[in-house]
Protein backbone atom coordinates (compact mmCIF):
# COMPACT_ATOMS: atom_id res chain seq x y z
CA UNK A 1 0.00 0.00 0.00
CA UNK A 2 1.64 1.99 -1.50
CA UNK A 3 5.99 11.37 0.83
CA UNK A 4 7.44 22.21 3.23
CA UNK A 5 8.45 23.43 0.84
CA UNK A 6 5.31 26.14 0.96
CA UNK A 7 2.32 26.49 1.91
CA UNK A 8 1.47 26.14 -1.78
CA UNK A 9 3.15 22.66 -1.59
CA UNK A 10 1.19 21.58 1.57
CA UNK A 11 -1.79 22.49 -0.49
CA UNK A 12 -1.82 20.09 -3.42
CA UNK A 13 -0.74 17.43 -0.85
CA UNK A 14 -3.52 17.82 1.21
CA UNK A 15 -5.81 18.30 -2.06
CA UNK A 16 -5.07 14.19 -2.73
CA UNK A 17 -5.14 13.56 0.96
CA UNK A 18 -8.53 14.49 1.18
CA UNK A 19 -10.32 12.96 -1.93
CA UNK A 20 -13.73 12.86 -1.35
CA UNK A 21 -16.74 11.48 -3.62
CA UNK A 22 -17.71 13.96 -6.17
CA UNK A 23 -21.76 13.19 -5.85
CA UNK A 24 -22.30 14.05 -2.35
CA UNK A 25 -25.51 12.73 -3.32
CA UNK A 26 -24.55 8.92 -3.13
CA UNK A 27 -22.76 6.76 -0.96
CA UNK A 28 -18.64 6.28 -2.13
CA UNK A 29 -18.37 2.91 -3.30
CA UNK A 30 -14.97 2.16 -0.91
CA UNK A 31 -15.00 3.36 2.23
CA UNK A 32 -12.86 5.86 3.93
CA UNK A 33 -12.11 9.62 4.08
CA UNK A 34 -9.34 9.62 1.94
CA UNK A 35 -7.71 7.42 -1.38
CA UNK A 36 -5.61 5.59 1.20
CA UNK A 37 -8.37 4.71 3.43
CA UNK A 38 -10.28 3.65 0.58
CA UNK A 39 -7.76 1.57 -1.23
CA UNK A 40 -6.44 -0.19 2.66
CA UNK A 41 -10.06 -0.90 3.14
CA UNK A 42 -10.57 -2.31 -0.02
CA UNK A 43 -7.61 -4.43 0.13
CA UNK A 44 -9.03 -5.74 3.04
CA UNK A 45 -12.81 -6.33 2.33
CA UNK A 46 -11.03 -8.29 -0.74
CA UNK A 47 -11.25 -12.30 0.59
CA UNK A 48 -8.15 -12.92 -1.42
CA UNK A 49 -5.81 -10.86 0.05
CA UNK A 50 -7.31 -9.67 2.88
CA UNK A 51 -5.15 -10.48 6.49
CA UNK A 52 -8.20 -10.69 8.41
CA UNK A 53 -9.50 -14.51 9.89
CA UNK A 54 -12.74 -15.40 8.31
CA UNK A 55 -15.76 -13.90 11.04
CA UNK A 56 -13.51 -10.24 11.30
CA UNK A 57 -14.33 -10.71 7.68
CA UNK A 58 -17.36 -11.85 7.44
CA UNK A 59 -18.32 -8.53 10.08
CA UNK A 60 -15.98 -6.17 8.09
CA UNK A 61 -17.22 -2.71 7.79
CA UNK A 62 -13.64 -0.77 7.39
CA UNK A 63 -11.10 -0.02 9.45
CA UNK A 64 -10.91 2.41 12.23
CA UNK A 65 -8.64 5.52 11.48
CA UNK A 66 -7.30 8.71 13.35
CA UNK A 67 -9.30 11.96 12.20
CA UNK A 68 -7.29 13.01 9.25
CA UNK A 69 -4.58 15.59 10.38
CA UNK A 70 -2.32 17.73 8.15
CA UNK A 71 0.07 18.30 11.00
CA UNK A 72 1.25 14.55 10.82
CA UNK A 73 2.51 15.28 7.29
CA UNK A 74 6.25 16.43 8.11
CA UNK A 75 9.50 17.10 6.06
CA UNK A 76 12.38 14.82 6.97
CA UNK A 77 16.07 15.38 6.50
CA UNK A 78 17.43 11.91 5.22
CA UNK A 79 20.70 11.35 6.09
CA UNK A 80 21.95 7.96 4.44
CA UNK A 81 23.90 5.28 6.31
CA UNK A 82 26.79 4.43 4.33
CA UNK A 83 27.87 0.64 4.16
CA UNK A 84 25.07 -0.21 6.20
CA UNK A 85 25.68 -3.87 7.60
CA UNK A 86 22.87 -6.36 6.54
CA UNK A 87 21.42 -7.63 9.64
CA UNK A 88 18.43 -10.20 10.85
CA UNK A 89 15.50 -8.13 11.66
CA UNK A 90 13.28 -9.77 14.93
CA UNK A 91 9.89 -11.13 14.02
CA UNK A 92 7.20 -12.24 16.01
CA UNK A 93 8.47 -15.61 14.74
CA UNK A 94 11.22 -17.63 14.09
CA UNK A 95 11.62 -15.68 10.83
CA UNK A 96 14.81 -13.55 10.42
CA UNK A 97 14.48 -11.41 7.28
CA UNK A 98 17.73 -9.83 6.25
CA UNK A 99 17.36 -5.24 6.26
CA UNK A 100 19.79 -3.05 6.19
CA UNK A 101 19.42 0.36 8.02
CA UNK A 102 19.36 2.89 4.86
CA UNK A 103 19.16 6.00 6.74
CA UNK A 104 17.98 8.58 9.38
CA UNK A 105 15.09 10.38 9.15
CA UNK A 106 15.22 13.92 11.46
CA UNK A 107 12.10 15.36 11.52
CA UNK A 108 9.94 18.05 13.61
CA UNK A 109 6.49 17.09 15.03
CA UNK A 110 4.25 19.41 17.12
CA UNK A 111 6.93 21.52 18.13
CA UNK A 112 9.61 18.85 18.84
CA UNK A 113 12.49 17.06 16.91
CA UNK A 114 12.46 13.40 16.26
CA UNK A 115 14.80 10.68 14.44
CA UNK A 116 13.44 7.52 13.09
CA UNK A 117 15.87 4.91 11.14
CA UNK A 118 14.63 3.73 7.88
CA UNK A 119 14.94 0.26 6.66
CA UNK A 120 15.62 -1.23 2.92
CA UNK A 121 14.54 -4.72 2.84
CA UNK A 122 17.35 -7.35 1.36
CA UNK A 123 14.03 -9.51 -0.32
CA UNK A 124 12.64 -6.57 -1.81
CA UNK A 125 15.71 -5.35 -3.90
CA UNK A 126 15.27 -8.62 -5.37
CA UNK A 127 11.80 -7.74 -6.68
CA UNK A 128 11.47 -5.28 -9.64
CA UNK A 129 7.68 -4.08 -8.15
CA UNK A 130 9.14 -3.35 -4.78
CA UNK A 131 12.71 -2.36 -5.20
CA UNK A 132 12.35 1.15 -4.89
CA UNK A 133 10.57 0.46 -1.48
CA UNK A 134 11.77 1.83 2.40
CA UNK A 135 10.19 0.77 5.72
CA UNK A 136 10.21 3.01 8.60
CA UNK A 137 8.02 0.58 11.50
CA UNK A 138 7.82 2.78 14.93
CA UNK A 139 5.95 3.23 17.77
CA UNK A 140 4.68 6.23 20.10
CA UNK A 141 2.67 6.88 22.64
CA UNK A 142 -0.74 5.72 21.38
CA UNK A 143 0.82 2.28 21.20
CA UNK A 144 -1.06 -0.55 23.27
CA UNK A 145 -3.92 2.20 23.86
CA UNK A 146 -5.59 3.39 20.71
CA UNK A 147 -3.48 2.22 17.95
CA UNK A 148 -1.45 -1.39 17.57
CA UNK A 149 0.88 -2.29 20.88
CA UNK A 150 3.28 -3.43 18.54
CA UNK A 151 3.85 -0.30 16.76
CA UNK A 152 2.67 0.75 13.33
CA UNK A 153 4.31 0.83 9.71
CA UNK A 154 5.12 3.66 6.83
CA UNK A 155 6.06 2.97 4.02
CA UNK A 156 8.39 5.30 1.60
CA UNK A 157 10.08 4.81 -1.80
CA UNK A 158 13.93 5.77 -3.31
CA UNK A 159 11.97 7.90 -5.60
CA UNK A 160 10.51 10.20 -2.85
CA UNK A 161 13.83 11.23 -1.94
CA UNK A 162 14.44 14.73 -3.33
CA UNK A 163 16.78 16.10 -4.80
CA UNK A 164 18.18 18.22 -1.64
CA UNK A 165 17.37 14.59 0.65
CA UNK A 166 14.42 15.42 2.24
CA UNK A 167 10.53 14.09 1.43
CA UNK A 168 7.59 13.84 3.17
CA UNK A 169 6.40 11.77 6.32
CA UNK A 170 2.87 11.49 5.84
CA UNK A 171 1.75 9.34 9.30
CA UNK A 172 -1.80 9.95 8.28
CA UNK A 173 -0.55 6.70 5.58
CA UNK A 174 0.22 4.61 8.38
CA UNK A 175 -1.01 1.23 9.06
CA UNK A 176 -0.87 -1.65 11.11
CA UNK A 177 1.45 -5.28 10.57
CA UNK A 178 -0.75 -7.99 9.43
CA UNK A 179 -0.32 -9.87 13.09
CA UNK A 180 -2.26 -6.71 14.45
CA UNK A 181 -5.37 -8.95 12.38
CA UNK A 182 -4.30 -12.35 12.53
CA UNK A 183 -1.25 -14.17 14.47
CA UNK A 184 -0.61 -16.46 12.01
CA UNK A 185 1.28 -13.48 9.85
CA UNK A 186 5.00 -13.27 11.32
CA UNK A 187 5.99 -9.29 11.29
CA UNK A 188 8.87 -7.23 11.91
CA UNK A 189 8.95 -6.02 15.17
CA UNK A 190 9.69 -2.55 15.93
CA UNK A 191 13.38 -1.57 16.91
CA UNK A 192 13.08 0.25 20.61
CA UNK A 193 15.13 3.23 18.87
CA UNK A 194 12.01 3.87 16.65
CA UNK A 195 9.81 5.30 19.40
CA UNK A 196 8.61 8.63 19.27
CA UNK A 197 7.93 9.97 22.42
CA UNK A 198 4.45 11.45 21.68
CA UNK A 199 0.94 10.62 20.61
CA UNK A 200 0.82 10.15 16.66
CA UNK A 201 -2.80 10.48 16.67
CA UNK A 202 -2.94 9.74 13.19
CA UNK A 203 -3.09 6.80 10.71
CA UNK A 204 -4.94 3.27 11.26
CA UNK A 205 -6.22 2.71 14.93
CA UNK A 206 -5.99 -0.49 16.89
CA UNK A 207 -8.54 -3.32 15.58
CA UNK A 208 -11.12 -4.45 17.71
CA UNK A 209 -11.51 -8.54 16.63
CA UNK A 210 -14.62 -9.98 16.79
Amino acid sequence: MKINYTHYFFTIILSSLLFFSCDSGKRPTLMGETVYQQELNAAYKDGSKSPLKKNDLKNFKGLDFFKVDSSFIVKAKLTRIEDSPIFEMQTTTERKPLYKEYGLLNFTLKGNDYELTVYQSQDDLRDEKYKDYLFVPFTDFTSGNESYGGGRYMDLKTTDIMPDDTLLLNFNNTYNPYCAYNDKYSCPLTPRKNHLNLEVKAGVKAFKKH
